[in-house]
């Protein structure tokens, strides 16, 4: 499976940063991040002064009893300040790079209308949008639609690398769930039912989040202002769309971001990818930083846990479930590279 590396991984690669800093002791702003650290986490205990100088720690995660859940947890450290990194982070356009195979992003600002997914209409020429174009125009059983959606679809023979037709048909159901989002949360998606089968997405990403105890009684008093597995909460989420590749073939999918300043200089942020036309059910990124000091300059430990439910994990055992947990600690060590080299320097 390619883990998708979208704005959630964009967002995700995270915080990762750059320079790569000389040996230096470390010092810590607050009592003890690397306990709280290891409170939470899979990592019992870190070096400091190793990751200032570049490295990144990334492990499996806990493992999960339903076997179409995947984790994978990271850890490193990036020059600047909690905001410092998060702003970096925000600002970082997976695009720019081929191999990350995230062919269109798109912010979307103010209310969502049908002009926030114009860039459907012009998307670039390659094996997986041509799938997806195919997938669409026969209705295929693994395109993750409701009912409603499959009634809604007209076929056309005007011809395009998106037909209109197809751009029509996306256009509507990213559109109708990106309100459905804003005005009820996750809870307010419709399953996931062409192929008969019933999956929300609100359950699956309450599921991930269960299934890890200790992550989620860390950001429990953050995720409560979400709508991530669960109804619209108090805090504004920022919206985006992306098409991408996943299993070699393309996929539209929905996320949204959120942020909250923490006690004593932390910041911990999500990004659900909380819809997606195929190829994973939903995707959730969590971070956590605190300040610290190398040489004297403002530092930010990270913490990211990424998470997964796809379909295609559950029919996976011993050795081949071996080599997709490593191919996601590939996408992420990939993205997080990318990232310290497009911002090296950023203070």
């Amino acid at each position: 499976m390619n883990y998708l590396i979208s704005k959630s991984m964009r967002r995700a690669a995270t915080l990762a940063a750059i320079l790569f800093l000389t040996f230096a002791p470390a010092t810590l702003l607050r009592a003890d991040p690397t306990a709280d650290l290891a409170a939470f986490s899979v990592f019992d205990k870190v070096d400091l002064a190793q990751l200032a100088r570049g490295d990144v720690k990334t492990l499996r995660g806990p493992i999960m009893s339903s076997p179409r859940y995947l984790s994978v947890q990271s850890v490193y450290v990036v020059p600047g300040s909690p905001a410092k990194a998060l702003e970096a982070l925000r600002g970082w356009d997976p695009t720019r790079h081929s191999e990350i195979r995230v062919f269109v992003h798109s912010d979307i600002a103010g209310v969502p209308s049908a002009n926030s997914f114009a860039k459907l209409r012009a998307v670039p020429d390659n094996g997986p949008v041509r799938s997806l174009v195919a997938a669409t125009q026969k209705l295929d059983r693994d395109l993750q639609i409701g009912h409603d959606d499959a009634a809604k679809f007209k076929a056309s023979s005007a011809g395009g690398v998106m037909p209109a037709a197809v751009a029509g048909f996306w256009t509507d159901l990213l559109l109708t769930r990106t309100q459905a989002f804003l005005s009820g949360g996750s809870a307010a998606q419709p399953p996931y039912a062409h192929n008969g089968e019933s999956v929300r997405p609100a359950d699956e990403l309450g599921g991930l989040l269960r299934q890890q105890g200790k992550v989620r009684a860390q950001f429990s008093p953050f995720l409560e202002g979400t709508g991530i597995g669960r109804g619209a909460g108090s805090l504004k989420p920022e919206i985006y769309w992306e098409l991408l590749e996943a299993d070699d073939q393309g996929v539209l999918t929905l996320g949204a971001f959120y942020s909250r300043p923490a006690a004593a200089g932390t910041v911990q942020a999500a990004d659900a990818l909380y819809y997606a036309s195929g190829g994973y059910y939903v995707a959730l990124t969590l971070y956590q930083m605190w300040p610290i000091e190398i040489e004297g300059k403002p530092s930010t430990l990270v913490w990211r846990g990424d998470m997964i439910s796809a379909r295609s994990l559950a029919a996976l055992h011993g050795v081949e479930r071996i080599a997709s947990e490593s191919s996601m600690i590939k996408d992420i060590s990939k993205a997080i590279t990318l990232f310290r080299r497009d911002t090296a320097g950023t203070r």
